[in-house]
């Protein structure tokens, strides 16, 4: 009978461990029937995905340059939402030359190909410069410089 007790305690047990690790094992994230369809990027991949583009904006600019979506992006005319795929604000059209300049600089001087904002593996990103400021430092407006 002791061998039984024993075999049944070495299942108990194995059943415990394998629980365990089935609930430390991520879930898949579900996929999704219906992506997103961004409009209007210019810089950034047409397919990319909804986790990428929210990671991009947060670390990037929010985190990055100290700044809110309101920074580049305009005011819905016909809501209280941000009108993300407008151009009205010319900081939009700033924030994607710094993206195509920081870009070029990680692919021809770091030979990092194909350099994308937001790739962990970046030398240069937009913390190097602005360091959590809107502006870096000794900037210098170019109305300013006539």
């Amino acid at each position: 009978m002791k061998i039984n007790q024993k075999y049944i305690i070495m299942l108990l047990l194995l059943v415990t461990v394998i629980i365990g690790v089935a609930a430390m094992v991520p879930p898949k994230e579900p996929k999704q029937s219906h992506p997103h369809v961004f409009v209007n990027l210019k810089v950034l991949p047409k397919d990319i995905s909804d986790s990428l583009l929210y990671q991009i904006m947060k670390k990037d600019f929010d985190v990055a340059l100290g700044v809110k979506c309101n920074f580049c992006h305009a005011p819905n005319k016909d809501s209280t939402d941000l009108d993300f795929p407008s151009d009205a604000k010319a900081e939009k059209n700033i924030a994607r030359g710094m993206m195509q300049m920081e870009i070029g600089i990680n692919e021809n001087y770091f030979k990092i190909k194909p350099a994308m904002v937001g790739d962990q593996a970046l030398a240069v990103t937009c913390i190097t410069c602005h360091n959590g400021k809107a502006f870096p430092d000794n900037y210098t407006s170019i109305a300013t410089k006539k």
